[in-house]
């Protein structure tokens, strides 16, 4: 009955409490999700889109509504049946990278592992870091800490910290916001693949260049869903960077 969707919003609100006074942030969402889809969630400051972004990555509950990942009812589980869903389903990058500064690449990636119901070896934990290391073009770094690596270095750490566990979705907050435009474009290559993999990834951004890159574009407006559509001619991140590329040669 869930119609193919991996995720799956209905009438959903959220409400903030401060003192006396109610302050609603995300106000009757319905939104479904197919597995395999890649998602910009748009809007200026105060849409409600960073709201909707933490009830999607189960870092927040609904007041109201229903929020249905992979088939089941997570909108009102405790917090420790959420933190399991997170590190089992849910892979997050953020826009500041989120690194422990005095911990290697590969250990900033394996972190995850730690709070896992997995239980692998010393060996398998580095096997595992490195390949993912490795996929997002971050192979020969794995010793470096994060004041040796550039911005979209950090970034792609980030990103394959979110795949250790191999995520049903990947959610990704303004993962551009601190970078140039060329390493966005990189940035956004990565992202591109892995949806091409089949990793269905969901994405908040201000910036329209940036949403161009998602098959489908949901637009927010003060809590509420104002536009939903899919991208009729979606930016190709690989070609841009080789067109780029080929104009400095």
């Amino acid at each position: 009955m869930n119609n193919g969707a991996l995720v799956r919003l209905i009438d959903v609100h959220k409400v903030y409490r401060t003192g006396e006074m109610e302050v609603p942030a995300v106000r009757g969402v319905s939104l479904e999700i197919k597995r395999g889809e890649f998602v910009a969630l748009m809007g200026a400051s105060g849409s409600g889109k960073s709201t909707l972004m933490n009830i999607l990555g189960c870092l927040d509950r609904p007041t109201t509504g229903h929020y249905i990942l992979d088939g089941a009812d997570v909108s009102s589980l405790d917090r420790d049946r959420l933190a399991d869903i997170r590190n089992g389903k849910i892979g997050f990058v953020f826009q500041n990278f989120n690194l422990l500064p005095r911990t290697s690449a590969r250990e900033n990636v394996e972190l995850p592992l730690v709070y896992s119901s997995q239980r692998l070896t010393h060996s398998e934990l580095r096997e595992r870091a490195n390949g993912v290391l490795a996929s997002v073009g971050l192979a020969g770094r794995e010793d470096h800490h994060p004041s040796q690596l550039s911005g979209g270095q950090q970034q792609r750490v980030a990103i394959a910290r979110a795949l250790i566990n191999q995520p049903e979705v990947l959610l990704a907050d303004e993962p551009t916001g601190n970078l140039d435009s060329r390493t966005s474009i990189e940035i956004m290559v990565i992202f591109q693949q892995l949806n091409e993999r089949g990793i269905t990834v969901i994405m908040v951004t201000h910036e329209p260049d940036i949403a161009a890159y998602a098959k489908r574009n949901v637009m927010m407006r003060d809590g509420a869903i104002l536009d939903d559509h899919l991208v009729s001619q979606r930016s190709d991140a690989a070609s841009q960077l080789q067109q780029q590329h080929a104009s400095t040669l």
